[in-house]
């Protein structure tokens, strides 16, 4: 085998390539890096505005409304809103409801099994401050704690047009990159 040149590739235990002359490499973050500079980035957006598919997994009398909101009289399809009753077809979890001490580890796992990017709506009173559960020994406090919280829907239950309000509000957060769902 030839000696390396100084311009071939040579990988150092650091991670440290070197280029190849007349071949073009790059990384996963210099993609990144590139997407945030261009309107591809503002395009993929939009796709993902386009798109939300949320997960159905009902807590408490919030979750009657969030189903309500996934069905035919609201037409959510018209938004690109819809139910998934897959984590990892889904990339908006709602968390409608209380959360117990008991449910949470599952709740995570739920998280973690959805692609990314993945947004998180808190609907109801219960969900945001506890509700009449409020200091229970039972139900989780402060859940935007643990969860990356992008929208909230105040209400005992919130209807489902304050939900799909709520969505809306998610959609325009997305367009204005102002979602947690990505770093932009």
């Amino acid at each position: 085998m030839d000696e390396l040149n100084d311009n071939e590739i040579v990988e150092s235990q650091e991670g440290f390539v070197e280029e190849i002359p007349g071949v073009i490499t790059t990384t996963s973050m210099a993609i990144n890096d590139f997407l945030k500079k261009t309107v591809a980035q503002d395009v993929i957006n939009w796709g993902r505005k386009n798109s939300l598919w949320f997960l159905t997994q009902p807590m408490g009398c919030c979750g009657v409304e969030m189903i309500a909101t996934g069905c035919a009289h609201y037409d959510t399809d018209r938004f690109g809103i819809i139910p998934r009753n897959s984590p990892r077809a889904a990339d908006v979890m709602i968390i409608s409801g209380y959360v117990t001490r008991k449910y949470l580890p599952a709740l995570k796992t739920l998280w973690e099994q959805m692609a990314a990017p993945k947004w998180v709506i808190c609907m109801g009173d219960c969900s945001i401050s506890g509700g009449p559960f409020y200091e229970s020994y039972s139900t989780v406090q402060n859940i935007d704690k643990m969860f990356p919280i992008d929208v909230f829907i105040p209400g005992c239950p919130p209807r489902p047009e304050a939900l799909l309000q709520g969505f809306l509000e998610l959609q325009k957060k997305i367009m204005a990159k102002k979602d947690n769902a990505t770093d932009y």
